[in-house]
């Protein structure tokens, strides 16, 4: 029998996308507030989808960011509930200006959050579910799987995750791993 033991810290990513660069700043700085200072913040990538046109508007522009601090893996939940709760902060009349999603990097994937639930989603709380999006895989970096959200499966935004496994990697306390 295995005896269960708490996992290993992970590193906090936030994916943030709007319409209105304008709302970044402001976004930012609630993030740093709650989750410490950010380390990696990467440019601006095009996000190519109409499917939050009618709320936030468009072209949407999306920014990956991530946090000197680490979290642990079991916090995403409410971590998603409280990003959750900052849109509701930079919203105009009732509607979203902004998307923040959060997840996490392990040395072995890349988890993001969700309220909606689907068949390769697991529940984790609060009404929130996680799914597996990027496999880790040595010496060929993120892998892509079937439900991967095309976005994510850029090489631009794979090695992007690459570079902040490699902050997880250099934080841990025998500063090496796979």
């Amino acid at each position: 029998m295995t005896a269960p033991k708490e996992p290993d810290a992970v590193k906090l990513i936030v994916s943030v996308f709007t319409a209105d660069a304008r709302l970044f700043p402001g976004v930012f700085k609630r993030l740093e507030e709650r989750f410490g200072a950010i380390d990696v913040l990467s440019g601006p990538f095009a996000l190519d989808t109409d499917y939050y046109s009618g709320e936030i508007g468009s072209p949407l522009t999306r920014k990956v960011l991530s946090f000197s601090r680490q979290v642990s893996p079991g916090d995403l939940s409410s971590i998603k509930l409280l990003t959750n709760a900052m849109e509701g902060e930079f919203a105009e009349a009732g509607a979203r200006k902004v998307n923040i999603d959060p997840g996490y990097i392990a040395l072995e994937k890349l988890v993001l959050a969700s309220c909606k639930n689907f068949s390769h989603r697991v529940y984790v709380g609060g009404g929130v579910y996680a799914e597996v999006t990027l496999m880790y895989e040595r010496g060929k970096g993120f892998k892509t799987l079937e439900w991967t959200y095309p976005d994510y499966g850029t090489e631009e935004m794979r090695s992007l995750l690459v570079e902040i496994r490699k902050r997880l990697l250099a934080a841990r306390p025998t500063g090496g791993g796979s």
